[in-house]
């Protein structure tokens, strides 16, 4: 039997419009208040997570609980070791995953979800140290709290000011708030953050291009005194669409790109690649990642170009590679 959903037909589309760009306007005003209300709680609550002797663990249940899932990720990915504990599955024996050292992140709207009890009692008799966020000060979660961190009071977006809505949008605000602050605090770098993201985009376009780029017999390079043909036939050949003309000691002081060869059409048959090249051409540094030289070429509206290592003192020019638009394309990057 087939079920067949279909929008009230009263409904206006301007209507459905509006509600939501009203829902939005709400989320945002609460944001503002949550930004204006940040103060020392925010700032031990950071102090304390970079001073765990083990990990943070994120508990919360119902709509928190799928907050606090996701804070624990973001944690883990930038650079805190974390992980979620379900509040009634803690009752189970999933208490375990608490360990001394450990510190106990507790979201709750209301501050006084039942589910949370058994936790909030466990880790005290543990010694844990407990960082809660409630949007009621006289509550569980707070009384048990070592770090209390009170959400502003706002409506619901929901019109019965029943679904969560307002109230988890303030929560995973402070808790990406947190992590990042925490992130910075701990100077993780670059190469940091790629390491915990091998896989995927993020990994990507955290990989310095000389990783991605095509080297050896694929540069397609000529001196400056190569015939036309001789250029013609590398460009065919590489499939870059350009030539990088090298001097005597092996440094790039040029490039011939298809149009180069348009615009000199007449005179190729004579004339030789230093005659025909672009001087000064564009280049990428070795160590620039490759978001930022797709970011390069993009702006610079060129398909390809050479990389260098411009911190080599004697041969900053030297092409240690090639990269191409579409092998980043093709990696996922946009």
């Amino acid at each position: 039997m087939s079920i067949i959903l279909s929008l009230t037909p009263n409904v206006d589309d301007e209507a459905l419009l509006e509600r939501g760009r009203e829902v939005i306007r709400v989320e945002a005003e609460a944001l503002n208040r949550l930004e204006d209300c940040l103060d020392a709680g925010f700032v031990a609550a950071c102090r304390v997570i970079l001073a765990a002797d083990r990990r943070l663990v994120v508990t919360g249940m119902g709509k928190s609980g799928h907050i606090g899932r996701k804070l624990a990720a973001t944690f883990a990915a930038t650079g805190t070791p974390a992980l979620f504990m379900h509040p009634a599955e803690a009752g189970h024996g999933d208490l375990g995953m608490l360990a001394p050292g450990d510190v106990l992140l507790v979201l709750s709207n209301s501050g006084n979800t039942t589910e949370l009890r058994a936790v909030l009692d466990y880790a005290r008799k543990m010694g844990n140290t407990i960082i809660g966020i409630a949007s009621r000060r006289a509550s569980l979660v707070m009384d048990f709290a070592d770090v209390a961190i009170c959400l502003p009071t706002n409506r619901e977006a929901c019109a019965a000011n029943i679904a969560p809505t307002t109230s988890t949008t303030l929560q995973l605000a402070l808790g990406d708030a947190m992590a990042l602050a925490v992130m910075d605090a701990r100077g993780v770098s670059r190469n940091r953050l790629r390491a915990l993201h091998p896989s995927g985009t993020i990994g990507l376009r955290l990989t310095p291009i000389s990783e991605l780029m095509h080297t050896g017999s694929e540069l397609p390079l000529v001196d400056a005194d190569s015939s036309m043909a001789d250029v013609i036939s590398v460009i065919t050949r590489c499939r870059f669409g350009l030539a990088g003309v090298v001097d005597d000691s092996g440094d790039l002081i040029g490039v011939i790109t298809d149009g180069d060869l348009r615009r000199h059409f007449e005179t190729l048959s004579s004339a030789r690649a230093g005659e025909v090249m672009t001087r000064s051409p564009k280049s990428i540094a070795s160590d620039m990642l490759a978001s930022d030289a797709l970011l390069f070429l993009n702006d610079a509206k060129i398909t390809a170009a050479f990389v260098v290592n411009r911190r080599d003192a004697v041969h900053p020019a030297r092409p240690l590679g090639i990269v191409h638009i579409h092998d980043l394309l093709q990696y996922g990057l946009n």
